[in-house]
């Protein structure tokens, strides 16, 4: 201790030897010299104001170390069931892309346009930034914006961290910031950052967004000339992208070539070829794969927006900025036939009833009409059709604008059209005509009865003209399509399908004040007889299905109607309206309760998403949450193959729910639904009219595909006393499958354990042993099903039974005879067997 501190004394003295002479000559120079002291004065304020400059301009500058996590908003991006990219939820186009998937010379061209030294400078090119503060004195006191002088660092450190302001603050912060990135990030980081952030014109951020947006290629499928003008986009994005301004962007785009060349990374040659090409711009939409499935995916993005949020702010895998990846079960050439299919039903029905009436209204005092359509997003996608404005009306003349700002003549406007009616028109040879858009609606799903996928889904005619989904929004009354769950009700309650029962009129006191209400068949009929249950079904009868829900307990069948998903609890009384569909339900509820019945009982809730990544691809949410025990074992234990469990919510008894569908393929071979027949498939379903008729329904599909449709007007209206569910539902199925006929397997219903296949007579309902079933559908002889002991007993004549009994007593007597006698002339007889059973 002694020693370091004698030579740290030592040293003391020997700095204060050196420093005398210059302290005393400071104090003689302050002491002597007036413009000493004033120069130490100002020196120190500088630096003082330096300080406080520094300190100011780094108060709440950013952390570059945030740039080691930083995540650009991202566009969550839709897969269709075949893997195939077919929506992107996005405010802006952005890909996000590894510094390996950039192509050297993109890079090089870059460089080359925006920072030659950037990968040798520390994150400011000096050279550069004097002729920046050159550029901004030039331009003092004009409207013109200096430019030049940012590195590449610099950008990254003004497009994530800084903004974009245009003052000498932002400027010098930019540089700041642009030193401590360079200490942070490496040269490779730095540039993937810019080149995955650039704004580029086209709501394109990134250079793979822009190669879709400009050429329609991955920037891996870029030639050198497409790559220099995207190079050229990071100065003036929306001047070099518009038609007008191409001569000035294919001089910029040459420069650019030009640099690449001096730079060494072009040889000559490539730079006379590249400098020759045309800039080759698309123009219009990407070819990119995109669904016509508006209702689905806007279905899809409200359950997104549910579970994780719209914006960034609201969570790391919000819609619009979390990158999701989103794989859903959507069949593009279902969703193609389906919207085939109710287009072409709402087109049949209204026929020539002429204009329908305006889309919309928009307000002429708001300003130019084609600019508010343009802002309406209103659009249709139907053959050569267009939605357009009216801008100006005189008698039967008119003119109408499109979005563009184009305006045509109309042909024979209705006296009733007014300026700033939103229309549909169609060319109409040098004129444009009203197109024939339908009044009236619908919607349509089809699932996937075994799993609830849901697999295609239209909500009118086209999502363009509004969001409203027919399909799941809409509530409508089902009329007799309810009706199959009425008869289960009655099935589970000791009835068969063989039953004999009651058409004929039901009626029903509804208390004092209502009194009494008396139900009929369709079409006013009061019906008479008895029949078996399965004709009620098959030909549709209300007093039949009346009469089974009030014998088994109208209580009895709001409780089925709400296990199997039609109706929410409460929601229906336990009146008998209710068992020939006066209730609401949608369509998406009652394909599910059908989907439910070629399941065995088991109810799966209709799903769209299958599973959700996060832009790291981990899975953070999935559809089907089963449990399969064993299935990720390091190594094989011997013992059987793990499965997973069955989906979905056991709600029926299996082997009701199969009586149910058997009965409902009568419907198609004989009932109220024949125009299904000939397609030559395994087919189930039932037909529906409410009231009116307001709706025309079909439900029904085979074991592959459950389906579900109706036709009606939003204000619920006559519809017309011709209109059925046969005649104007049904065709809508019929399209759809002849459309999309690889889809169906043609494998037959399956039914569970428990059931038990008798041949019946149809019109009787008893049971038949000297006959067979055919392939004809008007057969007498059919095979029925049952549940164990509850098939029709063997019914005999009188003189069979007299007969019988005869002999009977003969063998008694002979048996009798022998017991005396002591003979025994072997086994004795049974009966029974040799009779084949009692019966």
């Amino acid at each position: 201790m002694t020693t370091i501190a004698s030579k740290f004394g030592d040293a003391w003295e020997g700095l204060r030897h050196v420093l005398r002479p210059l302290t005393s000559r400071f104090s003689a120079l302050w002491a002597a010299k007036r413009w000493f002291r004033w120069g130490i004065r100002v020196m120190l304020l500088g630096l003082l104001v330096v300080l406080a400059g520094w300190i100011w301009l780094t108060r709440d500058l950013p952390d570059a170390e945030t740039l080691l996590d930083y995540e650009p908003n991202l566009p969550s991006v839709v897969r269709g069931i075949d893997g195939e990219i077919v929506h992107r939820y996005e405010r802006e186009r952005r890909v996000e892309l590894e510094f390996g998937d950039l192509p050297e010379q993109l890079l090089n061209a870059y460089v080359s346009a925006e920072d030659e030294t950037f990968w040798s400078h520390n994150g400011i090119d000096a050279g550069g930034f004097v002729n920046a503060v050159i550029d901004y004195v030039s331009k003092l006191g004009s409207d013109e914006r200096a430019v030049g002088g940012s590195t590449i660092t610099q950008q990254v450190a003004k497009n994530i961290l800084v903004g974009n302001e245009y003052s000498i603050t932002r400027k010098l912060r930019e540089m700041i910031l642009a030193t401590r990135i360079e200490g942070v990030l490496s040269k490779e980081e730095i540039i993937t950052l810019y080149l995955n952030e650039i704004p580029l014109g086209r709501r394109s951020y990134g250079v793979q967004a822009a190669a879709r947006a400009y050429f329609d290629k991955d920037v891996g499928d870029l030639d050198l000339h497409e790559m220099a003008y995207l190079a050229i986009l990071p100065r003036a994005p929306e001047v070099y992208s518009r038609e007008a301004n191409y001569d000035t962007a294919r001089s910029r785009r040459n420069w650019v070539l030009t640099q690449m060349e001096d730079n060494g990374y072009i040889t000559a040659a490539e730079l006379q070829t590249a400098q020759a090409q045309p800039l080759g711009i698309v123009q219009g939409q990407r070819s990119e794969r995109s669904a016509d499935a508006g209702y689905y995916l806007e279905e899809v993005r409200r359950q997104l927006i549910d579970m994780y949020g719209e914006e960034a702010e609201d969570g790391p895998n919000s819609v619009y900025a979390g990158g999701l990846w989103v794989r859903t079960s959507l069949d593009m050439e279902l969703q193609d036939a389906a919207r085939n299919s109710l287009r072409a039903a709402m087109l049949r029905y209204h026929g020539n009833r002429g204009w329908g009436g305006e889309i919309a209204t928009i307000n002429p005092e708001n300003g130019d009409l084609t600019d508010q359509l343009r802002s309406s997003n209103i659009s249709i996608s139907y053959e050569n059709w267009r939605i357009a404005v009216v801008t100006a009306k005189s008698g039967s003349s008119a003119t109408v604008g499109f979005s563009d700002g184009q305006e045509v003549p109309l042909t024979s406007a209705p006296d009733s059209m007014e300026v700033g009616d939103v229309v549909a028109v169609q060319p109409d040879g040098g004129s444009w005509r009203l197109a024939p858009l339908p009044e009236v609606s619908g919607g349509f799903m089809a699932m996937a009865p075994d799993t609830g996928r849901v697999l295609a889904m239209q909500g009118g005619f086209d999502s363009r003209l509004g969001s409203f989904n027919r399909a799941t929004q809409a509530e409508r009354q089902p009329g007799s399509t309810i009706k199959p769950f009425v008869y289960a009700t009655g099935l589970d309650h000791g009835m068969t399908p063989a039953t004999m029962v009651p058409d004929s009129q039901y009626c029903y006191y509804q208390g004092a004040n209502l009194g009494e209400k008396c139900f009929t068949n369709f079409g006013g009929s009061r019906g008479g007889g008895e029949y078996p249950m399965r004709y009620g079904l098959e030909q549709s009868k209300n007093l039949m299905t009346v009469h089974i829900a009030m014998e088994t307990g109208m209580e009895n069948v709001i409780e089925t109607f709400e296990n199997v998903g039609i109706a929410n609890e409460g929601a229906y009384d336990p009146y008998p309206a209710f068992a020939l569909g006066a209730g609401d339900t949608t369509v998406e509820r009652i394909v599910a309760a059908y989907s439910m019945l070629v399941n065995h009982g088991r109810l799966n809730p209709p799903s769209l998403i299958d599973y959700v990544q996060d832009r790291d691809g981990h899975v953070i949410w999935r559809a089907d949450e089963r449990e399969c025990s064993g299935c990720n074992m390091d190594e094989w234990d011997g013992s059987p193959m793990p499965r997973f469990g069955r989906r979905g919510r056991q709600v029926m008894d299996g082997r009701t729910a199969f009586q149910v569908v058997h009965m409902l393929e009568g419907v198609v071979q004989r009932g109220t639904a024949t125009r299904l027949r000939d397609l030559g498939l395994p087919l189930f379903g039932k037909t529906g009219t409410s009231s009116g008729p307001t709706n025309a329904w079909f439900v029904g599909g085979s074991p592959d595909i459950v389906a579900g449709t109706y036709l009606g007007f939003d204000n619920p209206r006559n519809m017309g006393g011709w209109i059925q569910g046969g005649n104007t539902a049904a065709p809508i199925m019929r399209q759809f499958i002849q459309e999309t006929r690889d889809h169906w397997s043609g494998r037959p219903f399956l039914a569970p354990r428990g059931v038990r296949m008798v041949r019946i007579d149809r019109r009787t309902g008893g049971r038949v042993f000297d006959a067979w079933p055919t392939d004809e559908p008007t057969s007498a002889v059919i095979w029925e099903a049952f549940k164990p002991d509850t098939e029709p007993r063997r019914s005999q004549r009188q003189d069979e039974i007299d007969a019988m009994r005869d002999l009977i007593l003969a063998q008694m007597r002979r048996q009798q005879e022998g017991t005396a006698s002591g003979e025994n002339n072997g086994e004795q007889d049974n009966f029974a067997e040799e009779q084949g059973g009692i019966y």
